[in-house]
């Protein structure tokens, strides 16, 4: 368990900008920053990180929290698990009791499998420099492809013996069960009987966003053709190969800083890459490249520069490439290399300068690598050039920008020939055929259901009912301006006037508790009691107490409060002044403390209403009607202050 006083110390460390930016491409806008989300699909940035108020939160899927929740939410962890990310992170030092035997049984399972790969690969690589066998092949394997020993380490590099169950065996010793080895895919075959996945392989960690090992792949170093060159550890609940791009956790920061991301088909060619100073690169690692792995970079940058082999695979794995990732939104480029060249091979070739001149001078937008390189099946032959024009014009449609798709139109038709007006009606063909496929699935299946005659039930939950919304504004008030100042005005004994100062959380909780209000709703109240406590204290809770509140409900709705998607625009440079929240303060307390009021007195009095409906005692009558004429005075006198008209 980590002590109290330990999570106040990483959270008040913890800068969301910064752990943010671990994961998502962030830009400047007013006072805050913003970014594509990463927990769903969008195109137009509806992510905001406030660094002032230490939150995030997402105005189009509604995740919200602090740094500790976006930590939870992006990796899947627990609490205790994000807190220790952020303490390595900021480097501070987590003192834990030991945990008994129950708390090490009861732990997560997805824990424990972060941890069984972290006892791989430590095993792998210590193999790796540490055994004759090891050293003898694996190393040997690595010096071939001059590897520098840097390199090898900091992608984490290993080596499995050649044994049959070697590294099972070690991994049973130390209390790993096999079970979780077949499950991960560390082992195969069964409980009973069991071997190593990557017997007599060197290996290729491949780490998550974080940096934590989710799989492995292995190369085999024996000529044998009964065995896959490579295998890749099965799909597990930390590994999916589809969603997954080696080398995005060493690549990420280059990529963000870059602009740029290099897309490479391997693990060698990330690594010789890397060991030539160009960080910036990421693999598909042997797959075809997916719509997942896309949005994974489109996190970091929108343009993709894709550096293939010269060989027919290699071309047409760029082709099916450039469609994906266009339409995705994003920029593509092609570089092809050299026949007989692969990116490993080329940058061994060449010097770091060398290789950036040769991708700056020979990357070529897709529309032209698609025309250059089909109109060498199609010269002198109409037929297949107006095949190709219609198969260019089917990838332009794939781009959701209006006026990307019109300025790639107009470089269709230079470079093809081709009237610029005949492409755009062929263009716009498919886009109203795609967009009537689209409305065909939006379509219901069944037939609509019978329309109820009679009134549908009121709405429910706390929306609906009276002086919710009040409670909210006023809790939004405390959040966002609760430790502001208040001047007060009184007289003295003699008449002078006298200035005074109080906060505006000590202003609005002094006149609640007055009145011997209190909000009706669970979640107001506690935040609203949090207050109280630590007034009493003489302190007023800064904002993240709520927003890092371990209770869920108070934390989402704390962050629900401090967020807006409105940034108020830079009117004076423009000579038009625009008074700000905080310069009207004190009639936006009162007018909001008397919007509140009035609910609660109008609830009191149709309940009132209600009694006298039912009582037949006169001189209860008589109290009931006295207390109702009461409270009608006081809705005037608020509705006065108000400027609004009060009803029955």
């Amino acid at each position: 368990m980590i002590p109290q006083n330990t999570v106040a110390s990483i959270l008040e460390a913890s800068r969301i900008e910064e752990v943010v930016s671990e994961f998502v491409s962030l830009k400047r806008r007013g006072s805050n920053l913003i970014g594509l989300c990463p927990f769903h699909q969008e195109k137009t940035p509806s992510f905001t990180v406030s660094p002032a108020k230490g939150i995030f939160k997402c105005f189009g899927c509604g995740k919200a929290g602090d740094s500790a929740k976006f930590v939870m939410e992006h990796e899947h962890y627990s609490y205790p698990e994000a807190l220790r990310w952020l303490a390595k992170k900021y480097q501070i030092e987590i003192e834990e009791r030991e945990q008994t035997a129950e708390e090490l049984v009861a732990q997560n399972e997805r824990e424990r499998m972060f941890n069984l790969n972290t006892f791989a690969q430590q095993y792998f690589s210590e193999t790796l420099f540490g055994s004759d066998e090891g050293r003898a092949i694996g190393l040997s394997y690595f010096k071939e492809r001059d590897y520098r020993e840097a390199a090898v380490k900091k992608f984490q590099l290993g080596y499995n013996p050649d044994g049959r169950d070697t590294f099972s065996r070690h991994a049973v010793k130390q209390g790993y069960s096999i079970d979780l080895l077949l499950k991960i895919g560390l082992s195969t075959g069964s409980p009973e009987r069991f071997y190593d996945r990557f017997q007599g392989r060197v290996i290729f960690p491949i780490h998550n966003l974080t940096g934590k090992v989710i799989g492995f792949g292995g190369r085999i170093l024996q000529s044998d053709k009964s065995k896959a060159k490579y295998l890749n550890s099965p799909e597990s609940d930390l590994y999916n190969k589809s969603k997954t791009l080696y080398g995005i956790y060493f690549a990420k920061n280059a990529i963000s800083r870059q602009d740029l991301c290099l897309l490479v088909e391997g693990y060698t060619d990330v690594i010789s890459m890397h060991q030539a100073g160009i960080e910036n690169v990421v693999a598909s690692s042997g797959t075809s490249l997916t719509t997942d792995q896309i949005r994974l970079v489109r996190r970091y940058t929108k343009n993709i520069t894709m550096l293939y082999d010269g060989d027919k695979a290699g071309i047409a794995a760029s082709l099916r490439g450039t469609d994906m990732i266009l339409e995705e939104g994003m920029n593509v480029r092609v570089v092809i290399l050299p026949d007989g060249e692969d990116p490993d091979s080329f940058v061994r070739k060449n010097r770091t300068a060398e290789v950036e001149e040769f991708i700056a001078n020979n990357s070529s937008d897709f529309i032209s690598f698609k025309t250059k390189l089909l109109l060498k099946d199609s010269e002198n032959d109409p037929i297949k050039k107006a095949g190709l024009v219609k198969e260019i014009v089917q990838t332009i449609s794939l781009i959701p920008d209006a006026i990307y798709r019109n300025v790639y139109i107009k470089e269709c038709s230079r470079l093809l020939d081709v009237e610029e007006l005949t492409l755009m009606n062929e263009l716009n063909k498919l886009l109203r055929q795609r967009l009537r496929k689209d409305l065909a699935k939006d379509l219901p299946q069944d037939p609509p259901p019978e329309i109820p005659t009679q009134k549908p039930a009121e709405p429910e939950g706390p929306e609906a009912q009276e002086g919710y919304f009040q409670e909210r504004d006023l809790l939004r008030i405390l959040l966002n301006h609760g430790q502001e100042e208040l001047n007060h005005e009184e007289l003295d004994e003699e008449g002078f006037p006298v200035i005074y100062r109080e906060t505006v959380a000590q202003f609005i909780i002094a006149d609640l508790l007055n009145d011997k209000l209190s909000f009706e709703y669970e979640t107001h109240q506690k935040m609203l009691d949090t207050y109280v406590k630590s007034l009493d204290n003489g302190i007023v809770p800064p904002s993240q107490v709520f927003s890092s509140n371990p209770e869920p409900d108070i934390a989402l709705l704390a962050v629900d409060l401090l967020s807006t998607p409105y940034e108020l625009h830079d009117w004076k440079r423009k000579n038009i002044f625009v008074k700000t929240e905080v310069e009207v303060l004190q009639p936006l307390i009162t007018s909001t403390l008397y919007s509140f009021k009035e609910k609660v007195i109008k609830k009191r009095r149709n309940k009132i209403s209600e009694l006298l409906r039912e009582e037949t005692a006169e001189e209860n009558i008589l109290s009931l009607l006295q207390e109702k004429i009461k409270l009608e005075k006081i809705l005037i006198a608020i509705n006065k202050e108000l400027g609004s008209v009060i009803t029955k």
